[in-house]
């Protein structure tokens, strides 16, 4: 295996440009493939689960071009519809690529294959499949029942017919409704009445449920909401391309730069993301404020700094499960103990996240209660050297990084899994952090 020796770290200061969203990234390329017109997309994130997206739009038969090496490509619309009726697609362990095309390519009327990695095959996607069932879709599991790889054949099962109401469960994945909301528009824009997505069960991860809804009115689709509890997608919506449009840079990889700041001194800031973000990870400045941190913010960028010393925090994180990952590190640096509730989505991410962070911490000499949804941190005395195992998740590896600020040598295990989402993190690290 692969690794990295991080040295003790004893400063951090300078300037990070973010790369684009992953959940930018991916929902504005399957609504510019199914809009009417060809839309330029710019700033898109340049890594694994993007790399998925885009070769399986074009499996599908959708023309992309790359127009320059700013990652900028234009993505021509399909109208609604996608042009190959058949195709075979490898996701990896891209979520945000693997829901939204399940949900697509079940309304298509094709007949396609889905598969990713063993841990893609891991994550549970039953609740999104029953929805889709429930709409006349024909999804099938071609492994262990409520799980992929999934065969898709075309809708059948209510006549054509599209009913009014469908439900989802919302306490498991906000990808779930994300990706019925994103393909609605498939069966709306030929139907004489609205569809609407009632939701069972508490939502959790509501600012990326914003992220789409706000994304598909950029693409001409309002969704009219009723308190989180049922979206409602017009009768006759219809995807149309808004010209040309811009990835914000990525707030969860921010939390890492802000972090650093907090904890080598700053000021470290981030460009790419702002105070008007659509992204609800943002929300992680202000955590780290409470913590103690000396947070400030403009319209494109975020800037950390060192405050008093940091202290424990109790926490509802279930707005902002990626970024919350990055406090539970941050917490080995606090006074008191730190609890970061409302993240049982963590168990179904690239890893069992409670697990893998529970296991980890303990490691550099933390005392950590880990429990079904919630994890307390009590920091260590004395930081403790350690060797971080990633579960190739690349989350795990940016966060522990921050570990480094302890004053110990750190070593991360294969490293390179950063590249789901940000192949480059490593390089930014050193350019903000002094040894």
């Amino acid at each position: 295996m692969t690794f990295l020796d991080l040295p003790p770290a004893a400063h951090a200061s300078g300037t990070v440009a973010l790369p684009g969203s992953k959940s930018i990234s991916n929902r504005m390329l399957l609504l510019a493939a199914l809009s009417t017109g060809a839309t330029r997309v710019r700033g898109l994130l340049d890594a694994d689960d993007v790399d998925r997206m885009l070769e399986a739009l074009a499996t599908l038969g959708v023309r992309i071009d790359k127009e320059d090496a700013a990652r900028t490509f234009v993505v021509h619309g399909s109208e609604g519809a996608l042009p190959n009726a058949r195709a075979s697609l490898f996701l990896g362990n891209a979520g945000t690529a693997f829901r939204p095309l399940t949900a697509a390519l079940a309304l298509a009327g094709g007949r396609y294959e889905l598969a990713g990695v063993p841990r893609m095959h891991e994550r549970p996607i039953g609740d999104l499949v029953d929805a889709l069932r429930a709409l006349g879709a024909d999804v099938r599991y071609l492994g262990r029942e409520g799980f992929p790889p999934l065969a898709i054949g075309p809708r059948t099962a209510t006549g054509g017919a599209v009913p009014e109401h469908v439900t989802v469960r919302g306490d498991v994945s906000s990808q779930f409704l994300s990706a019925l909301l994103m393909a609605l528009p498939m069966l709306t824009a030929q139907s004489a009445h609205a569809v609407t997505v009632d939701i069972a069960g508490e939502l959790i991860s509501k600012p990326y449920v914003a992220i789409t809804t706000k994304l598909m009115a950029r693409f001409g689709v309002t969704v009219e909401q009723d308190d989180w509890r049922a979206f409602r997608v017009p009768a006759g919506a219809r995807y149309a391309s808004p010209g040309t449009i811009d990835v914000e840079g990525d707030a969860s990889s921010a939390s890492y730069f802000l972090a650093a700041g907090a904890l080598g001194g700053g000021p470290v800031r981030v460009t790419g993301v702002g105070c008007h973000s659509i992204q609800g990870d943002v929300a992680f400045a202000d955590a780290l404020a409470r913590m103690g941190a000396l947070v400030h913010a403009g319209d494109d960028w975020i800037e950390a700094s060192a405050g008093a010393s940091l202290t424990g925090i109790t926490l509802d994180c279930v707005a902002i499960p990626d970024a919350a990952m990055t406090l539970a590190v941050v917490a080995l640096f606090a006074k008191g103990a730190t609890t970061l509730t409302g993240i049982a989505s963590w168990r179904v991410k690239e890893t069992d996240r409670i697990a893998a962070m529970a296991a980890e911490l303990a490691k550099l000499g933390a005392r950590v209660e880990a429990g079904a949804d919630r994890l307390t941190v009590h920091p260590p005395l004395e930081f403790s050297p350690a060797t971080i195992d990633t579960y190739d998740d690349h989350r795990m590896a940016m966060c522990f990084s921050l570990a480094a600020f302890g004053g110990v040598a750190v070593r991360i295990n294969d490293p390179e899994c950063v590249k789901k989402t940000f192949p480059g993190y490593f390089d930014a690290y050193r350019s903000i952090v002094q040894p």
